[in-house]
């Protein structure tokens, strides 16, 4: 699989990743023997990136992938932080950082993690310098080898890429969610910055596979998060009213390829986005985890297709999201 350099991390990362949320069961019940199937999946198919969080199944998919490290060493995971507590800036700060950063390193079974990540936090933490010192301490202290941030808005990517020791910014793009193109992804390539491209199927949706009636369980947050009742509402379904995201992806798959999945066209959409180091999508099993490998090689989407997918955002997606993140 083909591999990117992130700049500031001196390091290579398989363009497609695994994003790992699910494995901690908080999309439904996962048996670790078929997490655990998933990650062989991926790794067989030359995915070299992981990403979990301290939050995931409570560190459940932290132990699981600290588990599977012990027999495939090399692997690149990074883990998030900052979840943990009420969401107030005057939470993150060092001590718990190291709190936090030493339980995914008991999690994870590694002295020294490979990136960290500030989960998605308040907006005023990322122009403190107190929390970016207390960021540098954990390097200093070998905690952590880099950190990065996770991000929901366009505005906080570009504050946290202004920031020397920032090493990869997180934030959803995807078909349906388009704006970080406009601004975030040339400052993050101009500056040696990473972007991991998380949400890239617009929590399904992009796949094609649901329908007006389809129903989701009680512990799926396609389900309790639709209006934002949880955590950020642009977290499900790229902050698209459902309905509208059918129908939309409905005519997003009218556009794929021959012989392409919709959800494989829709990662290979964000694969050729520059600027953009990695993409981690989901899978519920290996089948999945094998197709989502497979659009790294997939051949690059026509300009015909490309233009077409801009006018359906354009028309459909726009009004509802691009002001918002």
């Amino acid at each position: 699989m083909e591999e990117r350099l992130i700049g500031r991390l001196d390091r290579r990362v398989s363009v497609v990743g695994l994003g790992t949320w699910q494995l901690g069961a908080d999309w439904g019940d996962v048996e670790e023997k078929d997490a655990i199937a998933v990650l062989e999946a991926a790794v067989a198919s030359g995915v070299t990136f992981l990403d979990t969080a301290d939050v995931y199944g409570d560190g459940r998919s932290e132990q699981i992938i600290g588990g599977f490290l012990k027999d495939h060493p090399g692997l690149f995971v990074a883990t998030k932080m900052g979840r943990r507590m009420p969401q107030v800036p005057e939470n993150y700060v060092l001590d718990n950082f190291r709190a936090w950063t030493d339980r995914s390193r008991a999690n994870l079974g590694v002295e020294r993690l490979d990136l960290v990540q500030l989960h998605c936090p308040p907006t005023p933490v990322y122009s403190s310098d107190a929390v970016f010192d207390a960021l540098d301490t954990l390097v200093a202290e070998e905690r952590i080898a880099a950190y990065g941030v996770s991000v929901e808005t366009c505005e906080e990517a570009l504050t946290a890429i202004a920031r020397p020791g920032v090493a990869t910014v997180q934030i959803i793009l995807n078909a349906f969610r388009r704006k970080p193109l406009e601004r975030v992804l040339p400052a993050a390539e101009a500056a040696g910055v990473g972007i991991i491209a998380r949400v890239p199927l617009a929590s399904g949706l992009l796949s094609g596979r649901y329908k007006h009636d389809t129903v989701f369980g009680a512990d799926d947050h396609r389900n309790y998060n639709r209006h934002g009742e949880a955590f950020d509402v642009g977290e499900t379904f790229s902050g698209v009213d459902y309905d509208t995201g059918v129908d939309a992806a409905q005519e997003f798959a009218a556009l794929v390829p021959s012989g392409v999945t919709p959800a494989q066209a829709a990662l290979r959409w964000v694969v050729q986005q520059p600027g953009v180091s990695t993409v981690i999508p989901g899978a519920r099993n290996p089948e999945q985890a094998r197709a989502n490998a497979e659009a790294a090689a997939l051949a690059p989407l026509p300009d015909a297709t490309l233009a077409a997918v801009a006018d359906l955002y354009d028309r459909k997606i726009r009004p509802l999201v691009h002001d918002r993140w």
